[in-house]
């Protein structure tokens, strides 16, 4: 399962990346892009919440990488909203990077993780 949640959070990540570039085009297949973008937040929180699930004995540290996990879906909606109204995105991106930083290092820290650290 861990697998599914690496993979599906990755494609999450290029999808908003992507989403990101056609909104500021002005794509008209932005909208698309967003809804299986959308799909993917729910197959990384279905796979996060089994892998949770799964965990005899839950850390305090897990319920806070899911917490992190779900800050950084927060910011990006963030982000793409402002993208859409044409407002300033920094405080968004700032927000997603910190809040991308703060899952990955928890998310490799513990023992569902690789030995990184």
């Amino acid at each position: 399962m861990t697998h599914a949640h690496i993979t599906s959070w990755l494609i999450t990540i290029v999808l908003f990346l992507i989403a990101v570039s056609m909104v500021r085009r002005g794509a008209g297949k932005a909208k698309v892009v967003q809804m299986v973008l959308r799909l993917f937040y729910l197959i990384t929180l279905a796979t996060g919440l089994m892998l949770l699930h799964g965990i005899t004995t839950i850390s305090p540290l897990y319920w806070l990488k899911a917490l992190a996990g779900l800050w950084v879906i927060g910011a990006m909606e963030m982000v793409l909203a402002a993208e859409k109204k044409g407002k300033r995105t920094a405080a968004g991106w700032t927000q997603w990077i910190v809040a991308l930083v703060v899952t990955l290092f928890l998310g490799l820290m513990l023992p569902l993780g690789f030995d990184l650290f």
